[in-house]
């Protein structure tokens, strides 16, 4: 027996629960497992080491041994009077990780039945759609049953015979290593029937590809890369498994105004300079319609105005997000000879002894200035 720490061996704490070691041990069974690392015999040996460190774990008397007296309380040959083993540990059944591994059972001899695949299928929609919500019809690759041999696979006027490697079971036995397991059949693929003319029209496969439409329900609030599952509408299973699950992926066009940062929508707001150093009333667009806004006056570019309860409601609560208009004060351009007239008039105000008392950015930075160069 190695003298190696089996919690160590299994990669969780002495404190580990008895559902983190199951956890533990399942993942590195499958890991190791000799056959999912053929002519590997390092990872054989890590396979017995994983099953020898679970046996003991997975038994409370022999837990309570070798966390009293270590290792010599676990090997026969030290005195300890439990056996280490090599083959499984109490409450564990080995052939729970096989059929994960290997699509069956470890016993038993019955035809696989293989339940189909999941399909994922993406749909673009606006911003506006994704902040409403929206039943959305889609179509997707499908299969159904072949019209011409009526699912059996088989040629008309032909039968489907028992297949000849593994006699009806679907499954056969192999050795390797120490181990023998049982897998799928490599002729009938689990199914226990071998067809000796296929049909012509589905190639043996009693199945052909089509469509189908689907309904998908998308609900307000849903973001850009999220997900909605389908069951049960996915690729159709075979010899009477289950269906597989149908995904969509929701992808959020980008909007021209608004961008989105959680249930928060921002955007850009332009207010002409009279606007901003008066302040008044602005029109404000929202995925509902437009708003009025207060600016106050002398509202400076960069200054970010909320608008409330005009955001993204939440998938799974009653929030709703705000709006963030992001104040950007524009430069007159294109001025007639009246208002650049006023203008020169208002700078020399401004600047000369006259200019009025109030604290405006401009007159601050001026005088930050003044006080540098005097």
């Amino acid at each position: 027996m190695s003298n190696k720490d089996f919690y160590e061996i299994l990669g969780v704490s002495r404190s580990a629960s008895d559902d983190e070691i199951k956890k533990a041990f399942r993942k590195l069974a499958m890991k190791y497992h000799p056959d999912r690392n053929p002519d590997n015999q390092e990872a054989v040996e890590k396979f017995k080491e994983i099953q020898n460190a679970y046996a003991i774990l997975s038994d409370p008397q022999k837990k309570a041994a070798y966390d009293q007296y270590g290792h010599a309380g676990v090997d026969p040959n030290m005195g300890g009077g439990f056996g280490g083993g090599f083959g499984g540990g109490a409450g564990f059944d080995f052939s729970d990780i096989f059929s994960q591994m290997f699509g069956g059972a470890a016993g038993g001899g019955r035809q696989q039945n293989y339940q189909g695949a999941d399909l994922q299928y993406a749909v673009e929609i606006t911003l506006e759609e994704a902040a409403a919500g929206l039943k959305k019809r889609i179509t997707i690759p499908t299969y159904k049953e072949c019209d011409v041999c009526h699912g059996s696979g088989a040629k008309p006027g032909t039968s489907v015979s028992t297949c000849h490697t593994c006699g009806g079971s679907g499954t056969i036995h192999v050795r390797q290593a120490i181990f023998q397991l049982q897998q799928t059949c490599p002729t009938c693929h689990g199914s226990g029937k071998e067809i000796k003319e296929p049909c012509t029209s589905c190639r043996g496969e009693g199945r052909v590809k089509t469509t189908k439409t689907v309904e998908v329900n998308i609900p307000a609030g849903i973001d850009d890369g999220q997900r909605i599952r389908l069951s049960g509408e996915g690729e159709p299973g075979q010899h009477g498994a289950p269906s597989g699950d149908l995904y969509v992926v929701v992808h959020v066009k980008a909007h021209k105004v608004f961008e989105r940062n959680g249930l928060d929508l921002h955007c850009e707001l332009p207010i002409s300079f009279a606007t901003a150093a008066l302040g008044g009333e602005v029109e404000v667009p929202t995925l509902e319609g437009k708003v009025k806004l207060s600016i106050p006056k002398e509202t400076q570019t960069g200054r970010r105005m909320r608008v409330k309860g005009k955001g993204i409601k939440s998938l799974r609560s009653s929030a709703t997000g705000d709006l963030y208009c992001h104040v950007l004060v524009e430069t007159p351009v294109n001025l007639t000879d009246r208002q650049k007239e006023l203008l020169e008039e208002f700078e020399r105000i401004s600047t000369g002894s006259s200019r009025p008392s109030g604290k405006s950015r401009d007159k601050s930075f001026t005088d930050k200035l003044r006080d540098l160069f005097d």
